[in-house]
């Protein structure tokens, strides 16, 4: 049981670094506490992979062939370096992360599905644009159907709230059914777990790591790149948990933190690209794409490291 530490520590990081981008605007806009967004958010996630969380798992398993030890290994690589770019206040891809990892064991035993590697870099490219092409869809859509309301502040208010909630919940339950498979997948490649069981341990470490140490990248999401007010935050909540929620039914862990910044951005557009932090932006940029090389750098590093002592 020792060697299933390394999942629930990436499912720990992955939750910690995640939760900024299905809770992020809705506590950066001050419409919901962080503990509450938290445990709506950890409850959430746990009934996404539950429902829906095995989808992935057959095509992070198949990347690659490897043994117990090095599924290890690789999970240990992927949480290491999402702690790292959670420290550092950065946003990062957890699938990016997952699959350097595992490309690294795969250069090891020198055998790599390139076939299933193509189709999630393919996804990882599309993410940011699907995200930022709803989210003008929704703000389009939810702003009609606020003028027709016709709202008076406080009604708008309790409205926003109970938006909030709804969205980030469902934000919630995309990111454990999308994401758990980049927490467990590889030990159910290896032999080591059944579905259900990858499924249950991934979803409680990812909802840990939300309630421990999910705050601090919040403020890159929800305040640094673009000013959000209260209605920006659910476009974006919505438009994230529907981008993620759909690569879900494709079959493909893609990135929640891709997602969020391109609905983060289809937002920056209607409001005037002025309003999107540059310096930020490329920051994040950067970020996704050392990820994968990182992770697979240490990947290795940790498979020639064992071999010598």
């Amino acid at each position: 049981m020792l060697s299933l530490l390394g999942g629930i520590f990436l499912g720990w990081s992955l939750g910690s670094n995640d939760a900024s981008n299905v809770i992020g605007p809705a506590v950066s806009s001050r419409m919901l506490r962080f503990r509450t967004a938290a445990i709506i958010a950890s409850i959430s996630v746990v009934a996404g992979a539950l429902l829906q969380g095995s989808s992935g798992m057959e095509t992070l398993s198949g990347l690659t062939n490897m043994t117990l030890h090095q599924a290890t290994i690789s999970s240990v690589a992927a949480a290491v370096t999402i702690t790292i770019m959670t420290v550092i206040r950065l946003p990062v891809s957890t699938s990016q992360a997952v699959v350097g990892a595992i490309l690294g064991i795969g250069m090891v035993n020198n055998q790599v599905n390139f076939a299933g590697l193509q189709k999630v870099v393919i996804s990882w490219l599309g993410t940011p644009v699907v995200g930022a092409i709803i989210a003008i869809i929704v703000y389009r859509v939810l702003a009609v159907l606020k003028n027709f309301l016709n709202l008076n502040l406080l009604q708008a208010d309790f409205m926003l709230r109970i938006g909030l909630v709804a969205a980030g919940a469902y934000g919630a339950y995309a990111l454990g059914a999308n994401n758990v498979a980049n927490v467990t997948g590889v030990f159910v490649g290896a032999g080591f777990l059944s579905v259900p069981w990858a499924v249950l341990i991934g979803s409680l470490s990812i909802s840990i790591g939300i309630m421990t140490f999910g705050r601090r990248v919040m403020d890159t999401v929800g305040s640094r790149l673009v000013k959000l007010d209260p209605f920006s935050a659910l476009v974006v909540l919505l438009a994230e948990a529907v981008t993620v929620h759909f690569y879900t039914f494709v079959g493909v862990p893609v990135s929640t933190s891709q997602a969020v910044i391109g609905a983060v951005l289809g937002v920056g557009i209607l409001k005037g690209m002025n309003t999107v932090s540059r310096r930020t932006l490329a920051g994040i940029l950067s970020g996704w794409f050392f990820t994968p090389v990182v992770a697979a750098l240490i990947s290795l590093g940790l498979v020639y490291f064992i071999r010598v002592l």
